[in-house]
């Protein structure tokens, strides 16, 4: 066990929660402990593979709400369940909880379920552990940690990467900041979902990870995008151009993930434009803040907001590539 709790006992009351089940993994077993309900709140695309993948561990979901509908909402399996969990039922909710995890698409949103009037920190119990897994202002995450503190709940922010297919196949990327015996304790949540689990730093690490993150994989996708208009430019094979850098030193994960879409122009949004924008406003400021100078991190972030403006906001970031065939005067048939 990560943090040396008895096996299939709840960690906080020490009562049973009954025996695993044949061929549980060992995240699995983890998670058994988490035998109380936890709390979801956060964005449909990434939330339910999320969800399933926590599910599989078995851990009982309690979704609380969706930033598409609204608090009381749930958009999980791609349908919208109206159970319009009334302010009391989430109060109970979140004082039975042990976990309680978030995952928004910007800063207000978190602090509107958190620190709101019918928040999660005016109904919490002390000792509730609060998991952040948006991608938010590492300055915010520091500030909701200091009054989740001054309630006497313990929390962390969690940004993750790997986007829509490694929540699905439980192989997140989770960058963790905050307080370390926390992190340990959260441990079995994590490895529900993500095989890569990094404690980074203090409350706000985890986000500034998290931005360095989005710049690296926005310079990327904006260089494959680029190398496919040269290829299909200069009339060399692209897939097979593709195939040989992913084998060589140009070899990455958003090649691999990506560049078969790529190639075909599907722009169904795994992680859409419009957020990543967000994230790479989030990578400037705290380049500002900070006195790091970020050259071809600001131009891919005008290339990113340059492509919301021309109306592909909705699409997958990958949509990077309608844009360098437009510049290139190269709209693709």
């Amino acid at each position: 066990m990560s943090n040396g709790a008895d096996q299939g006992r709840n960690p906080y009351t020490g009562e049973p929660v009954g025996p695993p089940v044949p061929h549980t993994t060992d995240a699995e077993l983890d998670a058994l402990r988490f035998a109380d309900p936890l709390p979801l709140a956060g964005r449909a695309e990434l939330l339910e593979s999320v969800a399933a993948a926590l599910e599989d561990a078995r851990a009982e979901l309690v979704p609380l709400a969706d930033s598409e509908t609204g608090l009381g909402e749930t958009r999980l399996g791609g349908e919208l369940t109206r159970t319009r969990v009334q302010l009391e039922m989430f109060a109970e909710v979140v004082r039975d909880a042990d976990v309680v995890i978030t995952m928004l698409p910007d800063t207000p949103d978190v602090e509107a379920v958190l620190l709101g009037e019918d928040g999660v920190l005016a109904h919490a119990r002390s000792g509730l552990l609060h998991i952040d897994m948006s991608s938010i202002s590492p300055a915010a995450s520091r500030a909701i940690a200091e009054q989740a503190a001054a309630a006497g709940v313990r929390s962390l922010d969690a940004p993750v990467s790997g986007g829509e297919q490694g929540a699905i196949e439980g192989a997140l990327s989770i960058m963790v900041g905050g307080d370390s015996t926390d992190v340990e304790d959260a441990r079995p949540v994590f490895e529900a979902v993500g095989t890569t689990i990094v404690h980074v730093g203090p409350a706000g690490s985890g986000q500034l990870v998290k931005a360095a993150n989005q710049l690296v994989v926005a310079g990327t996708i904006e260089l494959v995008a680029e190398a496919i208009v040269l290829l299909e430019a200069s009339g060399v094979d692209a897939a097979a151009g593709l195939r040989v850098l992913a084998g060589g030193l140009a070899g990455s994960t958003v090649l691999n993930r990506k560049g078969t879409a790529m190639l075909a122009r599907e722009f169904k949004p795994g992680f859409r434009v419009d957020l990543h924008h967000k994230d790479l406003g989030i990578m400037l400021d705290a380049a500002r803040d900070t006195g790091a100078f970020v050259p071809v991190g600001a131009l891919v972030a005008q290339l990113m907001g340059a492509l919301r403006a021309q109306g592909d906001g909705g699409l997958d970031h990958t949509a990077l590539l309608r844009q360098a065939e437009r510049l290139s005067g190269r709209d693709h048939v």
